[in-house]
């Protein structure tokens, strides 16, 4: 969860470096929550963070 309370803060800079640094932390809280929705059995949880690192793969190859 801090992981991806970091990405939100960081996906808000103005610097370019800086958002792309939010997306990749996004990225890797997807991974996380992908591992914990595993280990719990929440197949929900994983179809949601796979959705969710599609979005965060778009937004960084989009980042301007």
């Amino acid at each position: 969860m801090a992981v991806t309370l970091l990405s939100a803060w960081l996906v808000a800079a103005q610097s370019k470096k800086w958002r792309q640094w939010g997306f990749w932390f996004f990225l890797l809280s997807n991974v996380l929550w992908v591992g914990w929705g595993w280990h719990d059995h929440a197949y929900a949880l994983i179809l949601l963070q796979i959705g969710l690192a599609a979005l965060n793969i778009r937004g960084a190859a989009k980042n301007d």
